[in-house]
């Protein structure tokens, strides 16, 4: 998939760089005075022993990958699988649902003692920490909202998670038909199971509020957008501007 919703995040400050390992294909920006060959190494590593991890462990618990509820764990499961499992419990979808996001995010805290700024996203799932304001444009496929509206992350909010899922734009399994909708909340894989728990909800521009709804009542979220159409629907600490 040719992912040309990435350029439009991040900023003229970071200096980006690609790690792709068979379904995790990452977009790393980090300031300029950070960034090193090395850095780019290390990277690499961490993602090849993160998803060994995860790939040993769902070897010996299948359903982990492709359950649509949460599940039990096995003794023994990975930091990983941990938070997946956490996320999907408090969102009442399966764990795959937050593995873009996990990831994102345990990538992104760990070079984040390396560096100053740190952009992490896979497969439009962020993991920011940012010492400055940034813009994150919204990509909704055919909506009328797409390229035209991004939503303004303040230094404040950060480290955040800004996850989103779509039922018409990208490979990911979803149940609805939304053209984004996109969450915010301090922790990555709880904000990337919440977007897909959201996204399931939504077949017309008419349950654009059953999905906003369903966000409002998961302690622990920041807001969410919603898009499908012509109409958008929004709650929470989310600021949309024109782009």
């Amino acid at each position: 998939m040719d992912r040309h919703y990435r350029a439009l995040h991040g900023g003229h400050d970071l200096h980006y760089f690609r790690v792709q390992l068979k379904e995790t294909d990452l977009a790393i920006g980090v300031d300029k005075s950070s960034y090193t060959d090395s850095l780019l190494v290390w990277c690499e590593r961490e993602v090849l022993r993160l998803r060994g991890a995860l790939e040993s462990y769902i070897r010996l618990h299948p359903e982990f990958r492709s359950s649509f509820v949460p599940l039990p764990l096995l003794p023994g499961a990975p930091p990983l699988a941990l938070a997946m499992s956490r996320a999907a419990y408090k969102t009442g979808v399966g764990p795959m649902a937050a593995v873009a996001g996990a990831i994102a995010q345990e990538v992104g805290r760990r070079i984040g003692n390396r560096v100053q700024d740190v952009i992490v996203e896979n497969g439009g799932d962020i993991y920011m920490n940012s010492s400055v304001d940034r813009l994150i444009a919204v990509y909704a496929g055919s909506s009328r909202f797409s390229r035209k509206i991004a939503l303004r992350v303040a230094a404040v909010e950060c480290p955040l998670g800004i996850c989103t899922s779509s039922g018409t734009v990208g490979p990911s399994v979803s149940l609805g038909k939304a053209d984004a909708v996109v969450v915010k909340a301090s922790d990555a894989a709880l904000a990337d199971a919440a977007a897909t728990g959201a996204a399931n909800l939504v077949q017309s521009e008419q349950d654009l509020m059953r999905a906003v709804d369903y966000v409002q009542h998961i302690p622990g979220l920041n807001g969410v957008l919603a898009v499908k159409g012509e109409k958008l629907a929004a709650w929470g600490s989310i600021e949309i501007v024109a782009v």
